[in-house]
């Protein structure tokens, strides 16, 4: 396979690093490995290498050359040295965080999470004796924690849906010898490589803008340690969360174009973020061109939320948007809208949501790449159809 280090720009790594090309049949694309399992022992003197055992091949619970091709791609993106793939985002999160957590541990957490994050550290962790705190995004950025109280630090790169950004470059110089995991998953490697910013350990839902295109399932971690992501293979193998080649071939696709994508939702995010805050009918708006937004990020992405403001039915606003389509998942071409108190954050109670922010008008809109003068007349008429009902 290509070599992750291989290339310097972003889009020659996103197309060429890890492709398993084999010169005796001159294929361009990395081939699906439908196959459930290998020949083993295998003694051919060439044979390819699992990078989770290094031995050859044996089971695709195990390990599979199209999913290995997938993640060494995606560690050439994210300039780690490891990387592991799985079947879904919450598949990453649960395997990491029990492959690093012992009992007695205690868990510092950002306080505004995706829904399932905080149903799993809120709910399952403490069945397995592992305690967590939370903290505000803005009290973490001011410092109001003390490292040494907490085992491992928990942030999302840009928090969900308030789009908050923790300073991670300064928690991790504050909080030396803690493990820190971070979901950067709106934030895509495009435009933030949390290891660089002294995280021990990068998830994403690969689901998102990583494929790109609505139409995969699974998650991502990476790390520099070595040992880290031994016991996260372990765990990998042992709770069978790995993905099929099928939805790794689709995203293996899918990020390729990633960069170009980006770009494009970065462009319509700021322009989506410049016209709503001009817009009466909008209360607020949350987008991460924050100051310590841009200094951790290179981009702020095509995630926006804001509120309609009480006397408009969200619902009507909703139902007569022309372009994004009212869907639960995010980062894909086509813009979606969704209502997190429905969806994302619904299993949280009526008071957990609006501590942190979540109120019943609020909308989490990803912007996809279609052009930003039409979203945003989109987005006029709608509100028009709102105002008069």
């Amino acid at each position: 396979m290509a070599e992750k280090r291989l290339f310097n720009g972003f889009n020659t790594r996103a197309v060429q690093s890890g492709e398993l090309r084999d010169p005796r049949f001159g294929n361009v694309t990395t081939p699906i490995f439908e196959t459930s399992t290998f020949v083993f022992p295998n003694s051919e003197k060439d044979a390819y290498i699992d990078n989770t055992r290094n031995l050859p091949y044996i089971y695709t619970r195990w390990g599979n050359p199209t999913v290995q091709a997938f993640e060494e791609k995606y560690a050439s993106l994210e300039k780690a040295e490891h990387a592991l793939s799985f079947s879904s985002g919450m598949g990453a999160i649960t395997s990491v965080i029990l492959a690093l957590a012992e009992r007695g541990d205690k868990i510092l957490s950002v306080s505004d999470l995706y829904g399932q994050t905080f149903y799993f550290l809120n709910k399952v962790l403490p069945e397995y004796g592992i305690s967590v705190e939370y903290i505000s995004t803005d009290r973490l950025n001011s410092g109001e924690f003390k490292p040494s109280d907490y085992d491992i630090i928990y942030l999302e790169s840009i928090t969900n849906p308030t789009l908050k950004v923790p300073d991670i470059k300064a928690v991790s110089e504050r909080s030396t010898g803690k493990k820190i995991i971070v979901d950067a998953t709106f934030a895509s490697p495009y435009n933030q490589n949390p290891l660089d910013l002294g995280a021990d350990v990068v998830i994403h839902s690969a689901t998102k803008y990583i494929s790109g295109h609505s139409d995969v399932v699974m998650g991502v971690f990476s790390t520099n340690d070595k040992s880290i992501f031994d016991k996260v293979v372990v765990r990998r193998k042992t709770f069978g969360s790995n993905p099929d080649p099928i939805q790794s071939y689709l995203a293996l696709r899918g990020i390729k174009t990633l960069g170009l994508r980006m770009e494009k939702h970065n462009k319509n995010g700021m322009e989506l973020a410049k016209y709503l805050r001009t817009e009466p009918r909008i209360s607020h708006v949350y987008y991460p061109d924050t100051e310590i937004g841009k200094k951790v990020l290179r981009g702020f992405g095509g995630m926006i939320s804001f509120e309609l403001r009480p006397e408009l039915d969200v619902h009507v606003f909703m139902r007569n948007l022309k372009i994004p389509m009212v869907a639960a998942s995010l980062g894909g071409v086509e813009s979606l809208i969704t209502l997190p108190v429905e969806t994302s954050h619904s299993s949280m109670t009526k008071e957990e949501r609006e501590r942190i922010g979540i109120t019943d008008n609020l909308v989490r809109f990803s912007i996809g790449i279609e052009d930003h003068v039409d979203l945003i007349d989109d987005i006029k008429q709608a509100l028009d159809k709102a105002s008069e009902s």
